[in-house]
């Protein structure tokens, strides 16, 4: 399968549609390129205009169900990424993903929470997906997320 297709289907898979116009929540744009790098606003786990995994990690959220947020605040990035393009193939490379957990008191696997979605990005464009990486526990994030994260790419 093309890059293309493989996202297309984790998106069915998880209710997204890859041509349809994501829900953002506020007064700013969702994509801003500058040059070739690519800046990706915060993403939330939200599928329409549902946030889909709410609550703090190692409280009321599964550290399973924080993977989960992850994986699909990555692919509204790619989605965007993939719309802003026309493809995946306009991705020459991943530079940055910063990705931050709801974390209650005493929950120390953020890195493992990011894990799920630097798997996605190497998964979906391999060598292209390699990126450095910060995660973060935070006290709160909006609309009650367990997580957000925010990308730099690189336009081929």
């Amino acid at each position: 399968m093309t890059r293309n297709q493989q996202l297309a289907a984790c998106c069915a898979a998880v209710g997204l549609d890859l041509h349809e116009a994501l829900q953002i929540g506020g007064q700013y744009v969702p994509l801003m390129q500058h040059g070739q790098e690519i800046h990706i606003s915060g993403q939330i786990p939200r599928v329409g205009s549902q946030v889909v995994v709410q609550g703090r990690v190692g409280d009321s959220c599964s550290e399973a169900n924080a993977c989960h947020a992850a994986h699909i605040a990555c692919l509204r990035a790619l989605v965007l990424l993939y719309q802003h393009l026309g493809s995946l193939d306009g991705v020459a490379r991943i530079l940055r993903l910063n990705v931050y957990v709801q974390s209650a008191a005493g929950f120390t696997r953020q890195s493992e929470v990011a894990n799920a979605a630097s798997a996605l990005l190497y998964q979906l464009l391999g060598e292209a997906g390699v990126h450095v990486r910060t995660s973060v526990g935070v006290y709160q994030l909006p609309k009650n997320a367990a997580v957000e994260l925010d990308m730099v790419a690189i336009a081929a």
